[in-house]
């Protein structure tokens, strides 16, 4: 789940440091050498992107078209998306898409949320601060080792984590100094007490084994998290605090986990499936989508609900991103729901259930994602998310049915005609997420580069099938992606840091021991499982909570039988639950502001929704074959 930039105060989900205003003229020094620096970031971090989706599909058409692959293709783009993850996490930082949740921040006076605000800075710039000499130390070892294709010093990869740590502290530094200086001390002060009484307190924190992980990774990150700092730096700073405290591992050490975490070449797909989603929606395609399922549905009770679940399940085999699944369905669909008599919170309250339906639907980026820390194929779990999605579908569609309150009397079917016509205009688009599966299982491209043609396809059909292509609106894309990627990819190194030092300290071993000697065997360890992503979904969110429990949990899925796709499915859907769950789902609440409805609307009418994904969820759970059974065809 990808946080907005730009999403109002109140709602439970915020930016980052700040909104995405520019200052205005006579804004204060700090101010415009932040925005100097913005634009500084954000231009090479633009080109990185198109230099991506450029050497990736080079790639496929030379091996495919030509038979005569580019040998370092693949060294190149791992290069390239390293720099492009960390500049894309400076410029997250500044744009405000770095995830973090407010909800019980936003209950409190203004005084409390102002202090919220500069620990959510003050924090992430210390442990900033604090690893930037190790990092360059780790970039710096690195050059006695060369790249196998391009025969470069691993250095010129390597320096991507501690360049764009150092632009991080940079921004953040600058948005320190347009705070209140009483604020700032304040919260140093108290940043700097915790510090002494963890330094004093070393020694009975190691005399109590790993019972200190609980004050670290349970205690110390809740409280951080809960209090609105971004979650991938209460990641990296839980980390931080754990090694610094209780044992003598040199931090740079951290600086090789967050590069091996953010390096999978497998991730190389995030960053070209966020762009492919805002051509999908510049380009008008997804409007032709649902533009035909209207003419299909639109005349009956309940027909634009349908229309909603369908478009988002065919949107999301194209986007694979949430947030901008529904930024494209909803501001087509809703106004017209509107004024059927629909309750807008009713409305919300289906959009963001079928946001949380949608999670296993190729190529979702949980899917992307989950493969790349659990060594699963992005193929088989591609193949294995269809039908789980489908289930819920069905349930939410006959939910949707009886709660609809949809006027439907005057509205006629649409003539044979128009439904042809819209058939027409959004087989095009209709044919994306068919091209798209088809180049993974012929071999044309791996699950890493199918988005490259998915990309070509989209902007060929922009420009020669729907005539229309903004071009002024691309250097934006292009950056909004680097950002959202950046936001993504971080989080995914720190919690790669965060699960190592879990691992080291023997957590995993006992996590082990614990599951597998749950009551009911591998039905009660679904159970177990279920509700402890249900609330992780609900508070981490889901890529952090993949990255950080997949490592650990799906051994002991093996261990106890369950097939490795058919844990992903479950634990995936039961994230999304906790995802879309108020109050603390941030799903929930980016529903609210793409619906630009007040959460209270929706708050009591999304329960029977969750409801709803929650016995699909235990259908899947208790049938193994609606994950497995597409494997062997």
């Amino acid at each position: 789940m990808e946080a907005a930039a730009g999403q109002r105060r109140g709602t439970g989900v915020s930016a980052v440091l700040a909104d995405l205003q520019l200052p205005a003229a006579g804004a204060s020094l700090p101010a415009r050498a932040e925005e100097w620096l913005g634009h500084f970031i954000e231009a090479p971090a633009a080109a990185l992107v198109v230099g991506e989706v450029a050497v990736l599909l080079a790639g496929v058409i030379a091996r495919f078209a030509f038979n005569s692959p580019i040998p370092w293709a693949d060294e190149l783009a791992s290069i390239l998306f390293l720099w492009l993850a960390c500049l894309g996490a400076a410029v997250a930082l500044r744009r405000g898409t770095h995830m973090r949740t407010t909800a019980l921040v936003s209950r409190f006076s203004p005084r409390v949320q102002a202090w919220a605000e500069v620990l959510a800075i003050a924090l992430p710039c210390l442990w900033l601060v604090l690893l930037i000499v190790p990092m360059a130390d780790y970039a710096r070892d690195e050059w006695v080792v060369q790249t196998p294709a391009l025969n470069w010093p691993n250095t010129v990869r390597a320096a991507a984590v501690p360049v764009g740590s150092a632009l991080m502290a940079a921004i953040a530094l600058l948005r320190l100094a347009r705070r209140s200086i009483a604020d700032v001390a304040g919260v140093a002060l108290a940043i700097a007490a915790m510090a002494g009484v963890m330094y004093v307190g070393s020694d009975w924190l190691q005399s109590i084994g790993n019972w200190n992980l609980f004050i670290f990774f349970a205690l110390l990150l809740g409280v951080s998290v809960l209090a609105g700092v971004p979650i991938a730096f209460c990641f990296g700073m839980a980390t931080v605090a754990f090694l610094l405290t209780t044992t003598s591992t040199p931090l740079s050490v951290v600086s090789g986990r967050i590069d091996e975490g953010m390096s999978s070449l497998i991730l190389l797909a995030v960053p070209l499936f966020i762009l492919l989603g805002h051509l999908v929606e510049m380009t008008g395609m997804a409007k032709a989508m649902v533009d035909f399922l209207a003419s299909l549905l639109g005349h009956v009770r309940g027909g634009l609900n349908f229309v909603l679940l369908g478009a988002m399940l065919l949107v999301s085999g194209i986007s694979g991103a949430k947030t901008a699944d529904m930024a494209a369905v909803a501001p087509v669909l809703l106004p017209e729901m509107k004024k059927r008599g629909n309750h807008e919170g009713e409305l919300i309250s289906l959009l963001a259930a079928s946001g949380a339906m949608a999670e296993t639907i190729p190529p979702s980026l949980v899917l992307i994602t989950i493969g790349s820390v659990a060594g699963l194929s992005i193929s088989a779990l591609f193949t294995g998310g269809i039908l789980p999605g489908v289930v819920l579908a069905v349930l939410l569609a006959v939910l949707a049915r009886f709660r609809s309150a949809e006027v439907v009397q005057g509205l006629k079917r649409a003539p044979m005609s128009v439904v042809a016509r819209t058939f027409l205009v959004a087989f095009p688009a209709l044919l994306l997420p068919v091209v798209i599966r088809s180049a993974v299982v012929e071999g044309v491209a791996t699950a890493t580069e199918v988005s490259t043609i998915g990309i070509a396809y989209a902007v060929l059909a922009g420009l020669f099938v729907y005539r229309r292509f903004d071009w002024r609106r691309v250097y934006p894309m292009l950056v909004d992606t680097a950002a959202l990627s950046g936001a993504i990819l971080f989080i995914i190194g720190t919690a790669t840091g965060m699960s190592w030092a879990l691992t080291q300290s023997g957590f995993s071993h006992s996590l082990a021991q614990l599951m597998t000697s749950v009551p009911g065997g591998k039905y009660g360890f679904l159970m177990i499982s279920i509700a402890a992503f249900v609330v992780l979904g609900s508070v981490l969110e889901g890529i952090p909570a993949m990255v950080l429990f997949a490592p650990l949990l799906f051994p002991v899925a093996r261990a106890v039988g369950v097939h490795e796709v058919h844990y992903a499915m479950v634990v995936i859907l039961a994230m999304g639950i906790g995802l879309f769950a108020p109050p603390f789902g941030l799903g929930y609440y980016a529903a609210c502001t793409i619906g630009r409805v007040h959460p209270d609307q929706a708050m009591r009418r999304i329960w029977p929704y969750l409801g709803a994904l929650l016995a699909g969820l235990l259908i899947v759970a208790f049938v193994p074959w609606f994950s497995t059974g597409l494997l062997a065809r």
